[in-house]
């Protein structure tokens, strides 16, 4: 190669390398002489739905520079900063972010050194922030609508709910943490009682005759930092705790259309000689069939009880059982007996204008030979003498009535 040629091609070459490191270094007067830091980014990211609030969580990046971190939101309209001095990776970092709307959010996050550098953005999408109408669109737990309560023998009362149903829970917006329950107990304290996800608890102190209620706490899902109260307490069934009235001192009365036995062994007596379960003839009450139904029987248990609770009905062995029957009470019988027959239109309104008071309709759906019991519906009425009306049996005769057992039980 030519001496000329060689010093041309070195020349190009000298002039190309100042051209390029003028150029590398021509951004530095936008910087005033200084360079561009990042601080480390925080590491996976976390929410917790809370009631108006949320919480986020990170890992900590390494770099020990940091100092702090800032969290925005609403477009970066808000903002929050967070002072840390933890820059282990393996520890987690915790943020309240409070007072925010019911609404899903999405935030920023950005590391912070001691020279205001920052890092580059972390966004933390789709918060959802759980409130007041969230929390409106709860329920309460339900009982179970026929068994809502057993009794031991010594009455402690076990409240019956139904099954949480964890597999459609898993779909749900809400998660039944616990329901609380509340009582008065035999002290005359109000307190409360814990039911978690078991369908039953079980309360030893129930003070009888007082109320109870109940109200469930949800989270809207797993992880969640606050818990939701269903808006208002949810009355549950009345409890009865009963005793039996003294069989010992209950006496036939007959007042005027009342049904006659079908014969003297038959008669109303056998309606309390405690004979358990249906029986058969002639261990009954047998009418003589002389009227269509509906027709009466009255008895007198022997004192004045100022309520009662409830009444036990048990039928015969096979036929002719009262599956519709009125039960009606009188504190004294005194000019209290009517003057139609049971089967007359007009008996009812004559029944309430001697001072009967209905207790209770009682309507079985079963042949009626079992021993069922039954609440009144009145309970605050004194009572010493019943009258059952009985309107209709389950083999649709509609003469006779046949019956095992009657027991009247007061509220203890």
């Amino acid at each position: 190669m030519k001496p000329i040629l060689k010093i041309s091609i070195i020349l190009m070459l000298v002039a190309g390398f100042i051209s390029c490191v003028k150029r590398d270094t021509e951004f530095k007067k936008f910087l005033n002489g200084t360079e561009l830091v990042y601080p480390g980014v925080v590491n996976n990211p976390h929410s917790h739905p809370g009631n108006l609030r949320v919480q986020l969580q990170w890992n900590p990046s390494p770099d020990p520079s940091i100092v702090k971190y800032m969290i925005f939101w609403n477009n970066k309209a808000d903002s929050l900063t967070f002072t840390s001095s933890d820059h282990n990776p393996a520890d987690t970092l915790k943020v309240i972010v409070p007072k925010l709307n019911e609404y899903s959010y999405s935030f920023v996050v950005y590391s912070y050194d001691a020279k205001g550098n920052r890092s580059i953005p972390l966004n933390i999408n789709n918060v959802k922030v759980y409130g007041p109408n969230y929390q409106a669109g709860l329920v309460n737990r339900s009982f179970k609508a026929s068994s809502p309560y057993t009794l031991s023998p010594t009455n402690d009362v076990t409240l019956n709910f139904y099954k949480i149903d964890t597999a459609s829970e898993s779909f749900s917006f809400a998660h039944n943490i616990s329901t609380t329950i509340r009582y008065t107990n035999k002290s005359g304290l109000v307190v409360t009682k814990l039911l978690y996800r078991d369908s039953t608890i079980t309360l030893t102190d129930f003070k009888p005759g007082s109320t109870l209620d109940y109200r469930s706490s949800y989270v809207p899902v797993k992880g969640a930092i606050d818990t939701f109260n269903v808006n208002n307490f949810t009355m549950f069934p009345q409890i009865i705790i009963s005793a039996p009235c003294d069989k010992s001192i209950f006496a036939k009365v007959k007042l005027p259309n009342d049904m006659n036995p079908y014969q003297s062994s038959t008669d109303i007596d056998k309606l309390w000689d405690g004979s358990v379960g249906p029986q058969g003839y002639p261990n009954i009450f047998h009418s003589d069939g002389a009227h269509p139904l509906p027709q009466t029987l009255t008895f007198d248990m022997g004192k004045i009880y100022n309520s009662l609770s409830q009444i036990e009905e048990t039928g015969r062995n096979c036929c002719h059982n009262p599956d519709d029957f009125e039960v009606w009470g009188i504190a004294d019988i005194t000019n209290a007996a009517t003057t139609l027959q049971p089967n007359d239109p007009g008996w009812y309104a004559e029944s309430i204008a001697k001072g009967w008071t209905l207790l209770k309709e009682v309507k079985r759906t079963d042949d009626g030979q079992a021993a069922l019991k039954f609440v009144l519906d009145n309970m605050t009425t004194p009572v010493r003498y019943i009258r059952i009306r009985v309107k209709h049996n389950s083999d649709n005769e509609g003469s006779y009535t046949n019956m095992s057992e009657i027991t009247m039980f007061y509220p203890q």
